[in-house]
């Protein structure tokens, strides 16, 4: 599935926290490059396929390139001696078997823990003996065994409890060949994180991490957690303008906690409209995925690439 979406003029007075640094991207025809290439319709695994196996580690990782998943969806988090890993909560204490943060610990402590028995008495009925041990993996490592071969999905997580996060992914990404603008995307909730690798590599595309949420119980409005945009239904086409003057896409949830939708197709085409490709989190049910793509989104983060791959079938 692709969307022919126009081209937009790239506004450095609209975009929060940018000025005349120079910080939005420099040529109209390079941005557009750069959403052309990512403009096919999106099987995104998150965090591998972490519904079948462990997040983020290798038996997630090869289930998502078995059923020829788009992008491997990783989040990178710096350890206590400057490595890179793929991890995703603040706390260690929910995938392995001792607290704190991954800043705390220095890669070789992190991968002597067990970070995949838990799945199995998560989930007794997808349990696999060959879980039980499973790694905490480095990002050299996986960028090592697959090189170009995939694309990559890449969050700089919670970059407050993770300094230096930025330079050092771009520069891991240098050194082994990847920072080409149709073999990675960078995604962040945190708008100056996403600033900071354009600062550093101009090629690396972006998308901006949304989360809606009503801010108080039961409220009818929205905000956005960052603040980065005004609530979906207030947003203007200056609003996704802004974003669009760094990044090329933007990643939404459809529903808060309660299953309250805070999108809709209309919010998809609007910013689509202004150039943005749109790609929706987590959705794992096979009718929320038809539906969306009935929107006309142009990709899904899903736990189970297996069931939206075969709603949307490989080109």
């Amino acid at each position: 599935m692709q969307h022919s979406k126009p081209m937009i003029s790239l506004l450095l007075t609209g975009c929060v926290g940018l000025g005349a640094s120079g910080m939005a991207l420099a040529e109209a025809s390079d941005r557009q490059a750069m959403v052309q290439a990512h403009q096919a319709f999106a099987v995104i695994a998150h965090r591998g396929a972490s519904g079948h196996a462990p997040e983020q580690t290798w038996p997630a990782l090869e289930q998502a390139l078995a059923v020829e998943a788009d992008y491997l969806e990783l989040d990178v988090q710096v350890t206590a001696d400057g490595e890179l890993v793929a991890f995703h909560d603040d706390d260690l204490a929910r995938t392995t078997s001792v607290e704190g943060a991954v800043g705390d610990f220095t890669l070789a402590e992190l991968q002597a823990l067990d970070a995949g028995g838990w799945f199995n008495d998560a989930f007794p009925e997808r349990a696999d003996a060959a879980y039980a041990g499973a790694r905490i993996l480095s990002l050299d490592e996986i960028f090592a065994r697959y090189g170009d071969s995939v694309r990559y999905y890449l969050e700089t997580k919670s970059p407050h409890l993770n300094p230096g996060l930025e330079a050092a992914l771009v520069e891991r990404l240098e050194a082994h060949g990847l920072a080409e603008p149709e073999r990675v995307l960078i995604q962040s909730f945190d708008q100056q994180s996403l600033l900071r690798v354009h600062e550093l590599n101009a090629d690396l595309p972006l998308v901006q991490l949304l989360w809606y949420y009503p801010e108080e119980e039961g409220a009818e409005a929205l905000v956005e957690w960052t603040g980065v945009t005004p609530a979906p239904e207030a947003m203007s086409d200056a609003d996704f303008q802004a974003i669009a003057d760094y990044a090329i896409g933007v990643g939404t949830n459809l529903t808060y906690y309660d299953g309250r939708e805070v999108i809709d197709a209309d919010f998809v085409a609007q910013a689509q409209a202004n150039d943005l490709l749109v790609h929706v989190y987590t959705i794992n049910d096979s009718e929320t995925m038809a539906r969306l793509m009935a929107w006309g989104v142009d990709g899904l983060f899903t736990d189970f690439p297996d069931r939206l791959r075969a709603l949307a079938p490989a080109e």
